[in-house]
């Protein structure tokens, strides 16, 4: 079913299948009546409570998501916010997107609470996902409750769902690719989601909950393969968000489950693009999506009911990536034969890890160059996890101590694993720009 926001999706399923269940958490179950009558009674406390933005600290539960849904309702702009970010990132935010109001846990919406504003006017039905990026780069994307469900509706559309199914949500819901393919995906369809419990749970939550689908990224996806976490009920499993080795996907596909891999962005409400057959990384392009290459190769993307209003008090920003409503997304990519999209590589400068998260290498380098006072460094990865490649004297205790302010100060994610050394000049182009490829071998071989 294709639905304009989330209370038309919420309040058809409760008329449909009032007593189908629609969240599991723990050994919570919530039947579609119960959640459309429970975000109903929340919207109407926070219309009484005459609050305007609500900053969500996602935590995935039940709660969560009818508080989401409740600020919704009641006209509130709604900010998810990741509660692992360190406390000043997390205050530097909310300032930035004019929060008024906070749901999460009781200590740590104390601790933020001073760094509440005074609200905003006219945010009424915008939903702002953080992209990825280093703390300067970090930009919230003005999504809506409408994009959202157009975005759940075109992946249905790709690998629908049924009544029947139990979608497995593991992932954060505070990005929009958990959001869409681990929550609405399923909900739009009718079919039960249930909540992961966390990552302590991560071994059990497939075992515990026995779903037929699963969105997961590729680090997620590798750790359940090698546990042995995944359930034999298991049909569907859907990834994205992050480069996955193809080896990752064969041992899932070994299994009797279909492997689909996702390509989408947060500024187009997640996914535009779905594999359905054999080849995992052959995608078709979904519905209501028109994808075209510019001469460079560069995926440019018109998706008029999942593209997003802007990037938050950022004209700049959004006219620099939109354009006669076209996203420049700075991805590379290819049509085989069949007219399946295939991503070869990216323009940007950006470095995505496994698990999704994103660097934007640019501005990560030079705060370290900054920091250390020394020029002739990059960042690359290692065994899919950030590196520093320093040439010239050093010593990586020393380098490491002296970046530990830099460090504290970013997710973990996005955090230097390993300090790498080498006498050889770093490998440039003629013009002086780092050739990223190539760092990348020499960081595998030191």
């Amino acid at each position: 079913m294709r639905f304009e926001d989330f209370e038309a999706m919420l309040s058809y399923w409760a008329e449909a299948a009032p007593e189908a269940p629609a969240l599991r958490y723990n050994d919570t179950v919530c039947q579609y009546a119960e959640l459309l009558d429970a975000v109903r009674q929340r919207a109407a406390e926070y219309r009484a409570g005459g609050k305007t933005c609500l900053g969500i600290l996602s935590d995935g539960s039940l709660d969560c998501v009818i508080a989401l849904f409740a600020a919704n309702f009641a006209g509130m702009q709604v900010v998810m916010l990741d509660e692992s970010l360190p406390e000043p990132l997390l205050r530097e935010l909310i300032r930035y997107t004019d929060i008024d109001a906070l749901w999460g846990d009781p200590e740590l919406t104390e601790e933020l609470s001073p760094a509440l504003t005074a609200g905003v006017s006219g945010g009424a039905g915008n939903i702002l996902f953080f992209t990825s990026g280093t703390t300067e780069r970090a930009k919230a994307v003005v999504l809506t409750g409408h994009s959202l469900c157009q975005s759940a509706w075109n992946g249905s559309q790709m690998l629908p769902l049924t009544p029947a199914d139990t979608l497995l949500c593991m992932l954060p819901m505070a990005h929009v690719f958990g959001f869409v393919c681990g929550l609405l995906w399923g909900l739009s369809c009718g079919a039960c989601v249930a909540l992961g419990r966390g990552a302590r749970y991560y071994m059990r939550d497939c075992k515990y909950y026995l779903p037929t689908a699963l969105s997961a990224v590729p680090v997620l996806l590798d750790f359940l393969l090698r546990t042995d976490a995944l359930n034999p009920e298991l049909a569907t499993i859907l990834v994205g968000a992050g480069d996955c080795p193809s080896h990752i996907l064969s041992a899932a596909a070994a299994r009797g489950i279909r492997v689909c891999f996702g390509y989408g962005l947060t500024e187009t409400s997640s996914g535009v693009a779905i594999s359905t057959g054999g080849d995992p990384f052959a995608m078709a392009v979904c519905p209501d999506d028109t994808i075209t290459l510019a001469e460079d190769g560069e995926i440019l993307i018109d998706a008029p009911t999942c593209m997003m209003r802007g990037y938050y008090k950022r004209p700049d920003a959004t006219a620099a990536v939109l354009q006669d409503g076209i996203l420049h997304t700075g991805d590379l990519g290819r049509f085989d034969s069949d007219g399946r999209l295939h991503i070869t590589g990216r323009k940007k400068d950006i470095l995505v890890l496994p698990d999704g998260t994103k660097i934007f290498l640019p501005e990560y380098e030079a705060g370290l160059i900054q920091a250390l006072g020394h020029t002739e460094l990059a960042v690359t990865t290692r065994d899919g996890r950030p590196v520093l490649v320093w040439s010239g004297e050093g010593d990586a205790k020393d380098i490491a101590q002296r970046l530990r302010p830099v460090m504290a100060g970013l997710p973990r994610g996005q955090q230097l694993a390993e300090i790498l050394l080498t006498p050889d000049p770093l490998p440039r182009t003629a013009t002086g720009k780092i050739k990223r490829w190539e760092l990348q071998q020499k960081a595998g071989n030191l």
